[in-house]
This record gives C-alpha cells, sequence and structure tokens, in this order.
C-alpha cells in the first residue's frame, strides 16, 4: 500500500471540533468527509443541496480525489450524490462542497458534523491524444448499450 502526504486546510476555526477526512478501517478506500453547517441542513425530496466541508485540500500532482457517495446513506434514506464520482484536481484550492439529492420519499436532515461522502484519492494518467486516419477493429465493433444482451 502506497502513503501520500495529503495536506487538508480548514477555512475557519468555528467548525474545528468537526474532525478531518479519515478512514473507518484499515480496509476502508475511501475517508469519510462530514458536514461543515452550523445548523441543520434539510434535503426535501426531489431537492438538490450543496452541503460545505469548510475543508481545502491540497493535492499532489499526479492525483485526483474521487467524491463518492456513502452506500448506507444511499439504502436507507435514497440520499446521493450528483456528478458521481465528483473529481477534485490537483490544482484546485477552493472549499470542497458535496452535491448531495434526495431521491427518496422523506425529506432527510443532516447535522453538523454528519458523514455526508467518502473521499478517495487516486493516482491518474494523461492520455496523449492521437488524431488517426484509422481506428483497429475489435470483436465488440460498434455494438452500443444492450448490445451484448447480458444483464
Amino acid at each position: 500500500m502506497n502513503i501520500v502526504k495529503l495536506n487538508i486546510k480548514r477555512i475557519s476555526d468555528e467548525f474545528g471540533d468537526i474532525a478531518l477526512p479519515h478512514y473507518a478501517t484499515e480496509g476502508s478506500s475511501g475517508m469519510d468527509v462530514r458536514a461543515a453547517i452550523k445548523d441543520e441542513v434539510v434535503i426535501n425530496s426531489g431537492e438538490v443541496k450543496l452541503v460545505p466541508t469548510n475543508l481545502i485540500f491540497e493535492i499532489p500532482e499526479g492525483y485526483e480525489i474521487q467524491v463518492r457517495p456513502r452506500s448506507g446513506l444511499a439504502l436507507k434514506h435514497g440520499i446521493g450524490l450528483l456528478n458521481s464520482p465528483g473529481t477534485i484536481d490537483s490544482d484546485y484550492r477552493g472549499e470542497v462542497g458535496i452535491i448531495m439529492y434526495n431521491i427518496g420519499k422523506e425529506k432527510f436532515s443532516i447535522k453538523r458534523g454528519d458523514r455526508i461522502a467518502q473521499l478517495v484519492l487516486t493516482e491518474f494518467s494523461k492520455a496523449e491524444v492521437i488524431e488517426v486516419g484509422n481506428i483497429s477493429e475489435s470483436q465488440r465493433g460498434e455494438g452500443g448499450f444492450g448490445h451484448t444482451g447480458k444483464a
């Protein structure tokens, strides 16, 4: 396992009591990130809200952070993340906000310090884009959505 240093800055000391992102278990790939809100935030059924984290990340070059939903919120409450997985690029230095939506039938309340998403630090490669006159054939060819007939 590769350990990478990730610098994090709190924007305001007002939320200094809220835990920094951390791994819940030894085998976790995602760090839980928490809501940095003064009071409760309610997401009504069918509604989208941006939930602040009070955090700025200094992500090493060659890495990104993927923002992913928490499965428990999805299963129990119908809460997901738009733009999922979201990407935080290494050159972004603004506050990380979590775009949450409610497809459940009931309103959902988020309280100060609640775990709202997972953050996965991921190394990536960049592509060298080359325009060519021909592309090699493949077994699938141009078969698109549902082409294989398998569930």
